[in-house]
């Protein structure tokens, strides 16, 4: 299981000063690396909250890069083994109770994940700050403020990114996602911090849809391990089913 995941504009990256272009070159490889690694494994708890129910569960995912992953569910035991598999750009769930295997569509790629406010699609993004966006670096006391806009041709479905990053550890903080009109989409909130191997991690996403105030989907990780060696036969139809 891909997350980004995420001022007024100033001045375009490439009439910057370049030790200005470094920093935040540096800063979003950083974040680029930080939330993926070359592959990881862990448990974590999904909290979805919306104006018509409110749902947790317990998952387990792995990943490879940014191509491969699996997420299963593990709780409630109504919907244990449910599992969703995602190989390049395809995605495909698996359904224990009528044992059948689906292949998402692309009409429902911009769908609802597990009935959370994560879309199939943004399972399958693949874009990386560092090298799909002309980026602008601003910033406070206490933080750095980066702008972001997307090639023309990068695999991005915002028109403008806004992450937030605290100058102590440069982690994120936030990151608002805007429509290519500039209304605001989605916020995404980064927080309780900690050491999960040589790196140290924010431990709780917390994705609120701009439409609709008092939503939210959550995920805590209880467990998290990085470049973990992963065979590549677990990422294929039949491991999802397992």
């Amino acid at each position: 299981m891909r997350l980004s995941f995420f001022l007024a504009l100033s001045m375009l990256l490439a009439s910057a000063p370049a030790a200005v272009a470094e920093d935040v070159n540096r800063l979003l490889e950083r974040v680029d690396d930080l939330m993926r690694g070359d592959s990881s494994q862990g448990r974590m708890t999904m909290r979805v909250k919306t104006k018509r129910f409110e749902r947790e569960m317990t998952l387990e995912s792995w990943s490879k890069g940014s191509e491969k992953s699996l997420i299963r569910i593990l709780e409630p035991v109504k919907e244990r083994g449910t599992a969703t598999l995602k190989v390049g750009d395809k995605i495909w769930n698996y359904l224990p109770k009528i044992d059948r295997t689906i292949k998402v569509p692309g009409s429902m790629m911009s769908g609802s994940w597990m009935g959370s406010h994560f879309t199939n699609d943004d399972l399958v993004q693949e874009s990386r700050y560092s090298e799909d966006f002309d980026c602008t670096l601003a910033g406070d006391e206490e933080d750095w403020s980066v702008t972001c806009i997307p090639h023309e041709d990068a695999p991005v479905v915002w028109g403008r990114v806004l992450l937030v990053l605290s100058k102590s550890d440069e982690l994120p903080r936030e990151a608002r996602f805007f429509d290519e009109d500039g209304e605001l989409i989605r916020t995404m909130l980064y927080d309780d911090v900690r050491s999960v191997g040589s790196r140290k991690f924010p431990t709780r996403l917390r994705a609120i849809p701009a439409d609709e105030p008092g939503e939210f989907t959550e995920i805590v990780y209880a467990d998290l391990e990085f470049d973990v060696d992963l065979d590549d036969r677990l990422f294929s139809l039949q491991s999802l089913k397992r």
